[in-house]
């Protein structure tokens, strides 16, 4: 057996939430789950209900047990006997729940190396929340970060303090990814689970654009300008619905820059391959909607407001532009508006007949067969 030194573990209380930059109320709830976890390998089972107590002042261990009361013992590691029960508890009644007490004194081998497995899986789990918590207040931005690994799924992003992930869903279509590369990422969310926080990245969302053209037109921050909708499909295009607030400042060309520098510079971020529509938002829906399907030129538009639907009517020649390729250029119209676009093609309208001409032989014919009458 190893003898368990509880002064040697209040000790390492202090020394390891130092190091580690815990509280050390977290630290000694860890070492207490790994007491808890080592006794229930040396003397309970595994579906036990086990916590522990360490004592740092008189420096104790001590270990409950918990166990309901029930009229018919199934299990003696989960249930005891009313008579049982009374012992423990004068005034027990079935279907308490009575916590029997026992000192920790020593723990077998394999229970020792549970323990150590336990402190050190908890830790790290602890370390990583605090470490992330400094990064709850960045959800919402952009910060660089370097490729660390590249699996099947999911990119794993060093970010200096912690790392993060690009699932799948917030890659940008195509785009390559090297390790030890540099890359801009942006702050999604901290999704918790059962394999402890993990920080959401991404790539491929309408807020990692926005914030780039934020970095690039300082009108937005001065309110001159403002974006009004994104819709994106990353890596093939991105359709921009802009507004100005002062009379006179043309918002696309705003967004666009001189010589198209600002929307250039987006683009060698997220990658030349994908397209970028910066159109003019407009009060008027249909207006709105017309804009929305640029390059196409549409020709009508019918709203019907209680299905949120519009019906956009175009030529022949323009049709296929208005739908764009695999139908992408109204879905993120329709996605940009709020409104489910149905394209339709306008009749085209029938040629005039054009009246048949008599050539002057003809003319000159009639008349003299007129005249002969």
């Amino acid at each position: 057996m190893e003898e368990i030194n509880i002064k040697q573990l209040v000790l390492a209380v202090h020394i390891i939430a130092e190091e580690k930059n815990l509280p050390e109320e977290t630290v000694l709830s860890v070492i207490e789950q790994a007491i808890a976890a080592a006794w229930r390998r040396d003397n309970g089972e595994r579906d036990q209900e086990v916590r522990s107590e360490l004592n740092i002042n008189d420096g104790t261990a001590n270990v409950f047990v918990a166990r309901e009361v029930v009229e018919e013992v199934g299990s003696d590691a989960v249930e005891i006997s009313l008579k049982d029960a009374k012992k423990v508890k004068k005034d027990a009644v079935i279907g308490d729940v009575i916590e029997e007490k026992h000192e920790v004194t020593s723990f077998g081998r394999v229970a020792a190396q549970t323990a150590k497995q336990v402190v050190l899986q908890r830790l790290r789990e602890a370390e990583r929340e605090v470490v992330l918590g400094e990064y709850e207040d960045k959800i919402g931005t952009v910060v660089n970060g370097t490729v660390q690994r590249v699996e099947p799924r999911v990119i794993r992003v060093d970010l200096g303090k912690a790392t993060g992930i690009i699932p799948q869903s917030e890659q940008i279509q195509g785009e390559f990814y090297s390790i030890g590369s540099r890359i801009k990422v942006y702050i999604k969310d901290i999704e918790r689970d059962n394999r402890g926080p993990q920080l959401i990245l991404s790539r491929g969302n309408e807020q990692f654009v926005e914030y780039l053209f934020r970095q690039e037109v300082p009108e937005i921050d001065t309110g001159a300008v403002e974006i009004k909708a994104i819709a994106r499909e990353a890596g093939r295009r991105t359709k921009l619905a802009v507004a100005s607030t002062v009379p006179g400042i043309d918002p696309v060309g705003t967004f666009v820059g001189g010589h198209g520098t600002r929307v250039q510079a987006v683009m060698n971020e997220i990658g030349n391959q994908e397209k970028i529509d910066i159109i003019s938002f407009d009060e008027n829906k249909e207006q709105f909607i017309k804009n929305a399907l640029s390059p196409a030129e549409v020709s009508k538009v019918l709203i019907n407001e209680t299905g949120k639907r519009a019906t956009v009517y175009v030529s022949e020649e323009q049709q296929s532009i208005a739908i764009g390729r695999a139908g992408q250029n109204v879905r993120l119209a329709s996605r940009l508006t709020g409104y489910e676009i149905d394209i339709e093609q306008v009749a085209a309208a029938k040629p005039a007949v054009p009246k048949e001409r008599k050539n002057i032989e003809d003319s000159l014919l009639d008349a003299l067969q007129e005249s002969t009458k």
